[in-house]
Parts: structure tokens; sequence; C-alpha cells
């Protein structure tokens, strides 16, 4: 009797089990569509709208690969805009600043290996290479040092390197909320972990829909970009994660301990501009060591010198897109100081 019970009460378990499963299945068969869907487009649709664009500037050959540089304006300094980190179409990215640099300089942009229409390398992701690998970009387009410095984010740690190991070929540096070489913390296991998901994403099309989505053209067409530079912009994030940049990213930390070592020249005026975003916002990375984001960017100037100049515009991280006219205003000043 008890046998039969048991029998009992076991076939609606496993109805329910078998329940459970086939609703799990569902729901896996219906993410594997999506995935291969998404795969599809992101292999046709989304490339073929890739390889419509066409460089604005000067492919040139640099090691193993080639660089794009671009440049517009003709004046007597030369301004090189150097990207952040993740930005996948650097060129596009600075147009509106740019623009309006050039009205009186000579401004280059220089898209790194892996990002923007530069191919990738094999060489490894140093500060030595980052900087060799610029030098040699604007040789070969036919650019001459000295040169005033403009980088964002990370960049600012490589043209740090820049002007400490030549420092006849800066003339200035313009920080645009760039990365402190005032302290250094090893880069999180779990971070580099996470990075080839993102770039399984990337495959699937997450990346580009989640561009397609997100960017905000009402924001973006009223501070100076054209609608072809903003579709340029969405369609190269689709993209913009490749072996070249994954390194770029894990060694992100290493740049600076590279960097921080060396004396930065007093011969050469510094400037940084910081975003209020990043001087104000309280941050969980920099609670862990006890510094306030003040602190942050204050050890940094004092590493760079007594000469070293900042200024806090409003604004986020990328603090070019609203902040045009008074960049621009900062770099006649200090051009022109530098000369008297």
């Amino acid at each position: 009797m008890n046998s039969i019970c048991q029998i009992n009460q076991t076939k609606p378990k496993m109805k329910r089990r078998k329940k459970i499963m086939m609703v799990f299945g569902i729901i896996a068969a219906v993410i594997a569509v999506f995935m291969l869907i998404g795969a599809i487009l992101h292999t046709t649709y989304f490339k073929g709208k890739l390889e419509q664009i066409m460089p604005s500037g000067q492919l040139v050959d640099v090691d193993d690969g080639q660089m794009h540089v671009y440049s517009i304006g003709s004046g007597e300094k030369t301004i090189i805009l150097l990207p952040g980190m993740g930005i996948a179409l650097p060129s596009a990215d600075f147009a509106p600043l740019m623009r309006k640099l050039s009205e009186k300089y000579t401004v280059v942009c220089v898209e790194y290996f892996g990002v923007g229409f530069s191919s990738e390398t094999s060489k490894p992701r140093t500060c030595e290479n980052y900087v060799e690998e610029t030098r040699t970009a604007l040789n070969q387009a036919g650019f001459k040092a000295p040169y005033v410095l403009m980088p964002h984010s990370i960049s600012s740690v490589y043209s740090e390197y820049y002007a400490s190991k030549y420092p006849q070929e800066v003339e200035a540096l313009i920080s645009l909320d760039g990365t402190t070489t005032a302290h250094y913390e090893e880069m999180p296991a779990i971070v580099k972990s996470i990075l080839p998901i993102a770039k399984f994403q990337q495959a699937i099309g997450t990346t580009s829909l989640i561009a397609s989505l997100t960017v905000n053209k009402n924001n973006l067409l009223p501070n100076g970009y054209t609608e072809k530079e903003v579709n340029d912009l969405v369609t190269f994030a689709g993209f913009s994660l490749n072996d070249t940049v994954l390194e770029q990213i894990s060694n992100s930390t290493e740049f600076i301990k590279q960097t921080m070592v060396l004396p930065f020249p007093e011969s050469i005026p510094y400037f940084k501009v910081i975003s209020k975003q990043t001087y104000e916002t309280p941050n969980k990375q920099l609670k862990k060591i006890n510094m306030t984001p003040q602190e942050y960017h204050h050890k940094h100037l004092e590493r760079i010198g007594e000469h070293a100049k900042y200024e806090i515009l409003d604004g986020t991280h990328f603090i070019y897109l609203n902040n045009v006219d008074r960049i621009s205003e900062i770099t006649d000043d200090l051009l022109l100081k530098a000369n008297q």
C-alpha cells in the first residue's frame, strides 16, 4: 500500500519537473534564436554599414599595420588630439573640437592601433609602444615636432611619458580630464575576466543594438556634430572591441606604473581641464584607498609640478563634448603665454 502511495506521489513530481525543464528549454531556445539573429545582423547588416564608411584622413604604415591620421587646419602650431580608452571612432568623436581649434591651429587626431580606421597590431601594449607608434604615424603623415599634445583620459598617461622621454618634441600638454599618474593600483582580476564576455556580446550584435538605442542625437547635434558623424560613431561603437583594445584595457593600470617613475619636465607648460563630474562625484574605487575625487586630481597636479595649472568645467568625463569654446580659449591663453 505504501509503495502504491509513493508511486502516486512521485508521478506529479516528475510531471512538474518535466514542465520546468520544458520551460527552461523554451527559454534557452528563444535566447539561442535571438543570439543567432544578432550574430547574423552583426556580420551582415552592421558590418555592411561599417564597410561603407571611408577614412576621413590618411592611413600610414607603422610597424606591422596601418594607423589613421586625420588633420584639419593650417596654423603654425600643431595640436595632437589623442583619444581616451573605448572611443570607437576618435576622428568623429573629436570633430567639433577639431573644427574650433583649426581656426588658428593645425589639428591632428591620431587613432591608435585597434581604434577607428587603424588596423590591429601584434606589438605589446605599453606606454613606450604607444608613444613610438604615435611619433612614427605623425612623421609618416608629414607632421613635424614640436607638438601641443591634447590627450583625453588614459592618453594623458601616454602623453606624460612622451613629454618625459622627448621633451624637445612637446611644446605644451593640455590634458582633458586625464587619468592620474600619481597613484598606481593593480587591475582587479575580475575586470580582466569579464573582457572576453564583452567581446562575445559584440559578436552577437548586442553592442550595436545598444549603441543604436542609447546614443541621443538631440544631445550631440547641438554641440556641433553632424548627422553623419553621429551615425558613424554609432556604427563604429558596435565594433570597438578587438584583441588590441582588450589588451589596452587589461594593461591600463600598468601604463600608470610605467609613467609615474618619470619626472615631468618643468620646461613644458601643463594644463589640466577637469570635469566637474570627476572632481565632485564620490568614487567607490577611490574610497577603498581613502582618497577623495579632489585629492585624486590634486595629487596628480602635484606630481606634474608647481607649474601645472587647472580649471574645472561643467560636464562629464567627456569634457570636450560641451566645452569646445572654453577649451579653445584655454589653449590660446596657454600657448600665447608659452611664447612670451
